[in-house]
This record gives C-alpha cells, structure tokens and sequence, in this order.
C-alpha cells in the first residue's frame, strides 16, 4: 500500500512534467525521453501492485490472527465464568457447612450443658501431656504411643475421650515396667553401634551400666558424660540378672545427671589451675621434708634411748655420745664456767639437725592460704571479665572463673593444715630430743664438778 502511494503521487509528479516536455520538445530527442518516462511509470505502477497484493496478503493474515484471539478470549471468559461459578457453588456449600457446623455446636452445647471450657481444658492437658512425655522414656522400646493431639474444630466425643483413657492407661502400665531392647547408643566417643539397652519405667535407661540419655529427633541414644562408679556396678549387675538391686531416680533421671555432672577428685584438682598446681606442688614437698625429718628424729629417739640405757660407752651415732665425747675430751684445768660454755657449744652444735626442715615447713604453712587467696583473685578477675564481654544471662560463662576462685582457697587449706600439723609434730619432737640432751649434759657436768670437788676436799683433809 505504501508503494501504491508512492507511484501514484510519483505519476501526479511525472506527468504534468511530461505534458509540458510534449508541448515543448521535438524531434528525436523528445520522443526519446518520453519513452523513457512512459518506462519509469511502467515500473512504478508495477512496484504498487505488488505492493498492493502484499499488503492486502499481511491484512488478510492479521484478520486471520485476530479471528484466533477472538476465538481465544471467547475460550478465556467462558472458562472465568465456569470458575466463578464453581467458586459461587463452593462459598455456598461453605456457608451451608458452616451453618451445621454453627448449628451442631449449638446442639453441643445445649446437650452439654455448656462445657466448651471443660473441652478446651482437655485439649490443653492433652497437648501438656504430649509435651512432657514426648522427651521421656515411656515411648522408648515399648509399643506404647502418646494419645493424638485433638483437633481444635474436632468435637471431643465418647469414642475419642475413651481412646484417650485407654492411651493414658497403656502409658501407666508401661511407667511400672522394665524393658529390654536393642537400639543404636552413641558412646563417649561419639562412636554409634547397636546396643542392649534396658529402660525402667519412665524414670532412667542405661547400657552397659552407663546412663543413657533421652533420645533426640533422630531416635539416637547417648551416653552420659560420666556415670558414679557404685551406681554403674549396681546398674551393670541388674542388666546381666546378677543382681535384684537396681538404682531407681524418682526424679526422672534428675538426680542421676546431677551426679553424673560432679567433677570427680582429679577434674576438681584441674579446675584449679596453675595456682592450684603450684599450691599442690609446694604442699607436696613440704610434706616430704616433714616426712624425712620426722624419720630421723625417731632413728635419732631410737639411739638416744640406747645411749641412756648404756651411758658408759658412748657411741657417736646419737645427739648424746657426740656431746659427752667433746666433753670428756677437754680433760681437766677447766674451771667449771668455762666447762659449761663448752658444753653448751657442743649442744648448740647438734641443735640444727633435730630442728632441720622445721623452717620450710612452716614457711609453706605460710603460704599455702596466701596462694590460695591469689587463685581466688585471679579467678574473680576472670569472672568480671567474663560478665563484662557476655553480660550475666549465661552462667556457664561465669563457672569456669568461679570454680578456679573457690578451688585454689580450699586447695590453699587443705595444704596449709597438714604443714602446720606437721610442723608442730616435729617441733615437739625436736623439744623433747634437745630437753634429754640438756637435762642430761647437766647432769653429767655436775657429776663432773662434783666429783671434782669431792677429790679436792679429800686432798685437803689429808694435807691437814
């Protein structure tokens, strides 16, 4: 069509020119250049019909596509309508069904006497139930099964409140019984193999006499981290029927975990820290020197009491012969001060081995609470950092600190009460030891002075 257009506006153009070249040419010349005009036209008029017929082709295909979309959209609506009147037959059947439902509740009630609280009150004891239970152990390797939750439209009929009942009696028997199963226990190590595994009741379960906990979302038990040695030996007695005895937890298995939770002697000890190592370390050796000395000073009890028995043959493995060895080595010219100094000397000289030891014993009874007190600093100290970074909301994060402040005092005492039992032990010892030696280097020096005396006072009466 636009070629159409165009040759006829182009012939509009074309031919007045060609009427005045008519008028105005002649000759050779002009019949030659009409004849190549009446060519152009020729052309163009041929260029417009084809054109033409293109046009009218693509026309008569858009009829042909529109008839297809008419036909189409008339196919659309008549399916909308269909559906609005399937969605109108619905709401209608919805209204009516609401309708009994609003009529038969009302039944209910009427026939009930109004006990719509009393069913909401079951529904909720229902789902309690489901919940409490749901994490125990009545539903573990037994063909009990928790009563169904009530639907919230469902009327609570006889039938549901009897299956109900029957549920919750099934799930009583099943608390009074022992049970004998295999299921797959995930141990300390995290390692999963198929277990014997035997459950009491809803109270605890155990495997290889270690506590089993509740099972999770995938039905895998595990064990405990830590289970007490004498509820394990009884546990494992009762398991391979060598025992009538089992360890029964009316908590639920609470005390049980409490226990299992408890740090044994060695974990306490750790909680402590490096504090608690050197406490320990320095109690330890303080008790080892207590321990040494108080050895020799009963090998020296022993010596000395064997020297007094036969005072006449001194021997130099005891306190007593060493000093009276010296004192008899002095000979006589001495006058008797000078004596006593020397006898003196020669029990001062054998005092620092019974007292040996006796001050590194009370000095770590010293310090022993005072590192205690630094444990229990340190530990604060970690607390508060603890509280500033994570608040107070996770007490776990507090414990840690906490259990290092009050080990390192307690491990501070305990060293610190044997050291000072210690230390008085071998002070009195040593007391005692150094009274014999003194009360019997006296006695010998004054049985020295006077038989002295008694030799002059004879040399004298036989002079006169």
């Amino acid at each position: 069509m636009l070629f159409a257009l165009a040759g006829l506006s182009l012939s509009v153009l074309v031919l007045p020119a060609l009427a005045q070249s008519q008028q105005g040419g002649t000759g050779t010349s002009g019949d030659a250049a009409r004849s190549s005009m009446v060519q152009i036209l020729e052309d163009f008029r041929a260029d417009s019909q084809a054109a033409e017929a293109r046009d009218r082709r693509r026309l008569g295909e858009l009829l042909d596509d529109r008839q297809a979309l008419d036909e189409a959209l008339a196919e659309a609506r008549a399916r909308l309508k269909a559906a609005q009147q399937r969605r109108d037959t619905l709401e209608g059947r919805r209204d009516d069904q609401q309708k009994r439902l609003d009529a038969l509740r009302r039944q209910a009630q009427s026939r009930t006497g109004g006990l719509d609280g009393l069913e909401d009150v079951i529904r909720q004891r229902i789902g309690e139930l489901r919940d409490d239970l749901g994490d125990g152990w009545l539903t573990v390797g037994g063909d009990a099964r928790l009563p169904e939750r009530p639907d919230d439209e469902a009327l609570l009929d006889l039938d549901r409140l009897a299956a109900l009942g029957d549920s919750l009696a099934h799930l009583t028997a099943e608390s009074g019984r022992a049970v004998r199963f295999e299921a797959p226990v995930a141990g300390r190590d995290g390692a999963v193999a198929p277990r014997e595994v035997m459950r009491l009741g809803a109270f605890a379960a155990f495997s290889d006499g270690q506590l089993l906990r509740s099972p999770g979302d995938d039905g895998t038990l595990t064990m405990l981290e830590h289970t007490p040695g004498s509820v394990s030996d009884t546990l494992r007695a009762f398991q391979q029927g060598e025992s009538d005895r089992v360890a029964i937890d009316p908590t639920q298995g609470e005390v049980l975990k409490a226990l299992s939770r408890r740090p044994s002697l060695w974990q306490r000890f750790q909680q402590g820290g490096y504090v608690g190592y050197v406490i320990v370390g320095l109690g330890s050796l303080g008790l080892l020197v207590a321990l040494v000395q108080y050895i020799y000073l009963l090998q020296v009890s022993l010596r000395l009491r064997r020297q007094l028995r036969d005072i006449a043959a001194l021997r130099d493995d005891n306190p007593l012969g060493r000093v009276l060895q010296r004192f008899r080595a002095l000979g006589e010219g001495y006058v008797p001060e000078a004596l006593e100094a020397r006898l003196d000397e020669a029990l001062l000289a054998e005092q620092p081995r019974l007292e040996r030891g006796q001050p590194l014993v009370k000095l770590l009874a010293a310090v022993a609470p005072l590192l205690g007190l630094l444990g229990t600093v340190t530990g604060m100290i970690v607390t508060f950092q603890s509280i500033t970074v994570f608040g107070t909301g996770d007490p776990q994060l507090m414990a840690g600190g906490i259990s290092q402040a009050l080990v390192t005092t307690v491990l501070g005492l305990i060293t610190a009460v044997p050291l000072l039992f210690a230390q008085t032990a071998l002070s009195s010892r040593s007391r005692t030891l150094i009274g014999v030696l003194e009360g019997r280097a006296s006695a010998v020096l004054a049985e020295h002075l006077e038989s002295r005396q008694a030799i002059g006072e004879s040399g004298h009466v036989a002079t006169d």
